[in-house]
Parts: C-alpha cells; structure tokens; sequence
C-alpha cells in the first residue's frame, strides 16, 4: 500500500483533476480554492474541507483565509460533541461466511454518560450480502466490484444491528487519544461524507479505513504499515494493542449470549415456556397465576420472553402491532412481580488475547513406518484444532492454507486449501441453527495415495454443553483425481473444549462414492496453548486405502504452531 496516490477515488475529493495522484497540484489548488472563496456558506469549500483547512492553518501558519459562515457543520459538531473515541469490534456472526472475520468500526464519544447516545463511523461496501448471491458478493468483494461508503449514525443503531438482529457480541476498545485529536478524526470524517472508493474484502475494507482515522488523529502512529497483504478486523485491534492505543477494555452481550444466559438459569421443565409465549402457544396469565412456578423462575421466564420477542421482531418473525402489544404486557406483568436477582452475564475470552491470523507449522511424524517432517503456513485465519481463546465456538474460516511434507528425499503437497469455511452452529431451545461447511482445495482423503483437488458443501446439525460440543454432518463432495469421482459422506465428530489450555478434536466419517467404493476415515487432535500464539498439537489420521496391495494409510504427527 503506497501513499503517493491517494485512496480515495471519488473525483469530488478533489480540487485538481490530477488530485489523486499529485500532492502537490491538489496543495496548490486547495490553498487557491481557500483564499479565493466563491461561496461564503455551507457550500463554501473551508465549509465542505474543515481539517485541510485547520492542518493547513496550522502548518503554514495562515491566520487570514476568508472568513466563511458553516452552520451545518457547526451544528453537526455541536451535536457530535467530540471527547474521545472507541474502536469498537462486533465479534463474528456463526451463520454468515460474510461475517466471520468480524468488523470494526469506530464510536465517537460525547460528553453524554450513556454511551448510546454516541455517534459510530463506519466504512462499508455499498451492498447487501443478503440480497446478493454469495458467490457474486464474494468475488466482486475480493476484486473491488463494489464502492465502500461511510456513515455516521447513532451508536444504538449500530448496536440494534450487530448485537440484536445478528447475535454479534460487541467489544469496545477505548483509545487513549485526546480531545484535540478526536476532533481532528471528526472533521476529517465530515470531509469524506459523501464520497466513494473501491471496496476491497481484503485490503482497502472496513478495519483498513478505520486504521486511516486513527492515523490522522494521531500522526506519530504508523497502525497502517502492520498490514501488507490483508486487513483482518481482529488483527487491527491487535495493532492498536500493540501500538499502546487501548486504554480500556467494554463487553456487550449479544441477543443470543443473553438468550443462553437464561437457558443456564432456567429449570428444565420451564425452559420451553418462554418461546412458547411468544409464539402465542400459551397465555401469559397461565404463567403468572401458577404458583407453583417459584417467583425467581417465573421472573426469568417473562425476562427471557421479552429477550427473544425483540430477538424474533428484528428477524421480521412477526408484525409490529403484534410485537408491540405483546412487549408491553410481557413488560407490565414483569414488573408486576418486583424485584428479582440481575442477569450476570460473565465476561468471555477477550478476543484481543487471541492468536493471531498467519500460522507457521513444523512437525515430525511417521507414515507406513517411515519418518515423516512437516512444515506449512496459513495467511488466515483460525481452523477448529487452533485454540479457542477468544473465538467464537465452532467456527473455521482459513485461506490458502499449504503444508507440505518431506521423506525420503521427497517433498509432497499434504494440503493446500483455496478456502475452508465451518460453522458448527450448537442448536439450543431457542436457537434451532443449521451448521454447515465447505472446502474448495487439495487433500489427501481420497482413495489413492496422492494428493487431490476436492470441492465440498456439507451440512448438519451440532449440539454442546460447557464440557464439549458434538456435531453430525452429511458432505456431499468431487474429487479431480486420475478419474473423477463423486461422493458423499456421513461424520461424526466432538470437541472437548472445557479447558482454555487444550481441546481435543475427534471425528469419524464414512464416505459412498459413486464407483461403488466406500471407504472410511478416522482424526484425532490433541492441542495445547502453550502461549497466545504458541501450540503443541498431536494428531493421528487414519484412510483406507482402495488398492487391496495397499496398506491402509496411518499417520502420526506432532506439530508446533506459531502465530503472527
């Protein structure tokens, strides 16, 4: 990423025609566009460029600029009343391969006490995923099909989004700069209101964006220079760690944490009941003259009622009136029971503690008695033998994972993924999930002894516990192999994850392919966190070989990963 031409690639950014690429015909034609004002209000340009014409006050030391009147950005400034700022990170989303990564974005903070009332920047390409099919939306993202705009909206809103509609936890982090700073961010936001720029999933996206705001708060911070090939939400937050901008640390939990939450506090035989009401299969007045249902129960029924009515409204399960009604004697029939014990919700594993997204692999193992030495490197980002900590459960997004191995003086490809996303979804009594996964890539599963292309979309269903989450999957696959061939395949598996230090990953799976062959395949890993971005990992794969002279394939591995 090169700063000599700007990133901006809207023309009306500019005052010079080659702007964008020559710093000093735009300095120049700002300096004339300042001291020759045509219009002296909103539309004047000291009114539509506020921090070039601050910086360059400052820098050049003019104090005569003609004088210019700019309510509306006065008035927009009034009401932003810029104290301090927060980068704030919406944890992954564990049904949508468009949100996985996470996304940051920043909060401009007033000097009201509620943070709600705060404003958030945000950066984004210009469409809905929903709306897109996942495939266009994908490759137009990579290669810059779509513009990225800014907004600036009330934080609530965002939160409504992110932590209400898609079950996102939200981590703020508060960054240590200074008033003068954060109204030097303002104003420059206020300059790129309006304005377009090609949108890029990897690079030019909406963390890349972010680490520009804080840049020009800040100057003597070079966050950018962290990143050269790919801008992962959480590695930005890692930069800004790094860089000592985190001053403080804030947890909100998402619809569906609370929703678990009383999942937890429920007893068993009451845990049905607050769906039940929302979806009027039961009355209210059932619920609250049965005395047999103990107050502290019954509170926590009619709370989680109204957690999963507004859960159920923001996914247009129902229609407003209905949902307004219902809310209201949900609320009306709780208070009516007075005051019971406040919902505690832990704290979980800040994701800022982590590894980070570029793995390195070295290993030695055997194959068929042979000794056998490993060594591989994975861009992005996090698969389901990584440590946990601070990830959300179940999920696996990686790119461009290669290992190769070597024995007796040869080296071979082991794997080399495209792409490989999973989302083991665990169902719940309100969230009834579908987990699913997919793989685009080359392995060694296949029947012979090399090394194959393989294109996969499975699905399935998953369910957990504190201890462990177990999941069933059916994965419908191709193979490109000396002959090509279609399969389809039934697994089995767990993960024992109760301990922050180590998981254990089991999974068994029978595979029909359309030959008539079938053939069965077996994987445990043990793992270990050494460290944040250290791992000591054990893992035994077993295949069945299709040639009866053949052995089938056992394999015996040890590994080290380090993150960076």
């Amino acid at each position: 990423m090169v700063d000599e031409e700007s990133e901006i690639d809207d023309s009306s950014f500019f005052f010079s025609k080659s702007g964008k690429t020559n710093a000093k015909d735009e300095l120049d034609a700002t300096l004339d566009a300042f001291f020759n004002e045509e219009r002296f209000d909103d539309n004047s340009s000291a009114c539509l460029f506020p921090a070039r014409k601050a910086w360059l006050a400052e820098k050049l030391d003019i104090d005569d600029f003609p004088a210019v009147e700019c309510r509306e950005y006065d008035e927009t400034l009034k009401r932003l009343n810029p104290k301090s700022a927060t980068l704030v990170f919406p944890a992954a989303h564990i049904n949508s391969p468009a949100s996985m990564f996470g996304h940051t974005f920043l909060r401009i903070n007033s000097a009201y006490k509620s943070r709600l009332l705060s404003y958030a920047i945000n950066y984004a390409a210009d469409a809905n995923p929903d709306d897109t099919n996942a495939a266009v939306f994908a490759v137009k993202g990579l290669f810059g099909g779509y513009f990225g705009k800014y907004s600036l909206l009330p934080y609530y809103e965002k939160l409504k989004e992110y932590r209400d509609t898609e079950q996102r936890d939200i981590w703020e982090y508060d960054l240590n700069l200074n008033e003068e700073e954060v109204l030097r961010m303002t104003q420059h936001i206020w300059e790129l209101n309006g304005t377009q720029s090609d949108y890029y999933f990897f690079t030019e996206n909406c963390s890349y964006n972010m680490l520009w705001l804080i840049e020009l708060a800040r100057p003597t911070v070079h966050i950018r220079e962290y990143f050269h090939f790919e801008v992962i939400p959480l590695e930005t937050v890692h930069a800004a760690k790094a860089e000592g901008l985190i001053s403080e640390v804030h947890y909100r939990a998402s619809k569906r944490s609370t929703l678990l939450k009383y999942e937890e506090l429920l007893d068993d035989k009451y845990l049905g009941l607050p769906k039940k009401l929302v979806e009027r299969e039961i009355k209210l007045q059932e619920i609250v003259s049965d005395e047999s249902i103990p107050l502290q129960q019954k509170q926590y029924i009619l709370e989680a009622s109204t957690e999963f009515l507004e859960y159920s409204f923001s996914k247009s399960d129902m229609q407003k009136s209905e949902y307004i009604k219902l809310f209201y004697n949900l609320s009306k029939e709780r208070a009516s029971l007075g005051m019971g014990e406040k919902l505690h919700m832990e704290t979980p594993q800040d994701p800022i503690e982590s590894h980070r997204a570029i793995r390195v692999t070295a290993g030695v193992g055997s194959r068929k008695g042979e000794a056998i030495s490993f060594l591989g490197i994975r861009p992005a980002y996090h698969d389901l033998e990584d440590s946990n900590y601070g990830f959300l459960r179940g999920t696996q997004i990686e790119f461009l994972n290669i290992e190769l191995s070597y024995s007796e003086d040869e080296v071979e490809v082991e794997e080399a993924t495209i792409l490989s996303i999973v989302s083991l979804a665990q169902r719940s009594e309100f969230f009834d999930s579908l987990s699913w996964r997919t793989k685009f890539g080359f392995d060694r599963e296949y029947l012979d002894n090399e090394t194959n292309f393989i294109a996969t979309v499975g699905a399935g269903y998953s369910w957990g516990n504190e201890f462990a989450y177990t999941y069933m999957m059916i994965d419908p696959l191709f193979y490109v192999a000396d002959e090509s061939s279609a399969a389809v395949g039934g697994s089995l598996g767990v993960v024992f994850d109760k301990y922050d230090f180590m998981s254990t990953n089991i999974e068994v799976t029978r595979r029909y392919y359309d030959n008539g062959d079938e053939q069965n395949l077996a994987k445990v890993a043990q793992s270990f966190r050494l460290l944040q971005n250290l791992q000591l990992k054990f893992k035994y794969d077993y295949k069945e070989i299709e040639s009866l002279e053949e052995e089938d394939e056992q394999t015996f591995r040890a590994f080290i990963n380090y993150y960076f």
